[in-house]
């Protein structure tokens, strides 16, 4: 297991949620969310920089068959843009159903879901930040697929 901090995301259409991972990445806990808009990259930036994070973790909303739908196609133009301001790497990892759990446990917390959309989209990038340490733990290799900031251009 690479040491370090890692910073997971979630990104939406209206919200980004942000969660981080303790140094030994045992355990990840929310951040905040980011409006998504003019900005966005540059708050995902600073939070990387505050906790002295090594990687970026950002969710890849495949469909359940797979494919890619507008979603993947935004997430995947989202990372890219924070691979290319970044300086340290962005990994892409499967994210299906993020969502779906936080909101189930955010329920089961007796939360109405209203209320907490903005925590949604923090514990959706708890739920994607820590599914890629369990997987880092268990397979012995870093998850997903790391974005390549000069692909596209």
């Amino acid at each position: 297991m690479r040491p370090g901090v890692r910073v997971g995301v979630d990104v939406g259409k209206v919200r980004i949620g942000v969660a981080r991972t303790d140094f030994h990445g045992v355990l990840a806990t929310p951040v905040e969310t980011v409006a998504r808009g003019d900005g966005d990259v540059d708050r995902i930036l600073a939070i990387v920089n505050e906790l002295e994070a090594f990687e970026l973790v950002v969710g890849l909303p495949l469909a359940l068959s797979g494919g890619h739908t507008p979603s993947t196609e935004d997430a995947m133009g989202f990372a890219q843009r924070l691979a290319r301001a970044s300086t340290v790497p962005v990994r892409m990892v499967d994210e299906r159903l993020t969502t779906v759990s936080a909101q189930a446990a955010l329920r089961a917390s007796g939360r109405n879901s209203k209320a907490s959309r903005p925590v949604i989209d923090q514990v959706a990038a708890v739920i994607i930040v820590q599914h890629a340490l369990d997987f880092e733990r268990s397979a012995g290799i870093p998850p997903g697929v790391v974005v390549d900031p000069d692909e596209g251009q």
